[in-house]
């Protein structure tokens, strides 16, 4: 018998995996239920639910209708949503990861490393790709691109040469560390962010998911309703990523619920030892304290002792993974349809998910 190779530092080592645990028919209504009442509480007009394991098995809920002021009719594992922050585990965070593993990009150097050049000392080119992939990097939150001035420096320089906020290592969710990440994958690829993702969802079958704007139709959910004649349908929510052109490394995916599930099985279905796998290992070691028995890790939020990671978006969606079960469990809504507070009572339905998976 061969002798396994030690695991990296800090890295659990591999354990034998057992078969993936599907979901009950008590789980199954159990989540229907928490969807259906965070529906009739009027947190979202309508949403999605897919619990399904790494063997390919899928059980797809929903509730509710797709936007009463459009299409009157239940939404579907293939109606397409704004994820929103999903973004960030859907799409920065893999090619990162393989960015990292082609030699393309280091964890523990500066960012400035993977950026077009820039002068002088620039407090946030300091950072590391580990710290921003954590949201350790003391880069300022709160974040107004549509305010700077890119006539005279790109986005890039401007983001770095902001002081910091708080001290590396210090964790606070920071949306402008994705947004140098995006930034920074365009430069080593020499191809623009969108493009990377889009042939990183086709060779996973994710034949839907695209960054926006994507055209109005009976297949894409509205995003937030704000008057008779102002519906924000097909458009990135989020006022950043539009500012990028609606491509960014925070936001700007749009994806139906089928298209997440594949994701979540590919994740949960990947070998230790390949790309995917390996890195999915690395980034659920917990790098900073969220709340107690709550961790941040690279990108994902790891709770349960390291057994669930999970990603929310803003408008409404949710990413649940246990790997050691092999289990997953997909939330999309368009939750903040009737304005942003709204997204706070889908919490329940969250919770729920948590608890199942």
């Amino acid at each position: 018998m061969t002798e396994a190779a030690p695991a990296p530092a800090g890295v659990p080592a591999p354990v034998p995996v057992p078969a993936p645990v599907p979901f009950t028919t008590a789980e199954v209504h159990g989540l229907r239920e928490a969807l259906e009442e965070v529906v009739a509480d009027g947190a979202t007009p309508g949403g999605v639910v897919v619990c399904g394991t790494a063997a390919g098995d899928r059980t797809v809920v929903s509730a509710g209708i797709v936007s009463p002021f459009t299409h009157q009719k239940c939404p579907g594992a293939d109606t397409v949503y704004d994820v929103a922050s999903l973004t960030k585990v859907t799409a920065t965070w893999p090619l990162v990861g393989r960015a990292v593993a082609s030699g393309l990009m280091e964890l523990d150097a500066p960012v400035r490393d993977f950026l077009p050049p820039m002068e002088g000392h620039l407090p946030g080119a300091a950072v590391s790709v580990r710290r921003l992939l954590s949201h350790t990097s003391g880069l300022r939150a709160a974040t107004r691109f549509d305010l700077y001035d890119l006539t005279a420096r790109p986005l890039h320089e401007l983001i770095c040469a902001e002081p910091l906020e708080n001290l590396p290592g210090t964790h606070r969710y920071i949306n402008r560390g994705y947004v140098l990440l995006g930034l920074a994958l365009a430069h080593v690829h020499g191809e623009p962010l969108d493009r990377l993702a889009a042939a990183f969802w086709a060779e996973l079958g994710m034949g839907d998911t695209a960054f926006g704007p994507l055209p109005q139709s009976a297949r894409v959910a509205p995003t937030e309703h704000r008057d008779a004649h102002d519906r924000l349908w097909g458009a990135v929510h989020d006022e950043n990523a539009a500012a990028m052109g609606d491509v960014a490394g925070h936001a700007g995916v749009f994806a139906p619920a089928s298209d997440l599930a594949t994701y979540a099985e590919h994740l949960l279905s990947a070998g230790p030892d390949g790309v995917l796998g390996g890195w999915l290992r690395e980034s659920l070691v917990p790098v900073a304290e969220i709340d107690p028995g709550v961790d941040r890790g690279l990108g994902w939020i790891v709770a349960a002792g390291g057994a669930v990671a999970y990603h929310h978006g803003f408008t409404g969606t949710s990413l649940f993974l246990a790997p050691t079960t092999g289990r997953y469990v997909v939330i999309t809504s368009n939750a903040i349809h009737d304005g942003p507070t709204a997204r706070t009572r889908i919490t329940p339905l969250r919770e729920r998910a948590l608890a199942t998976v």
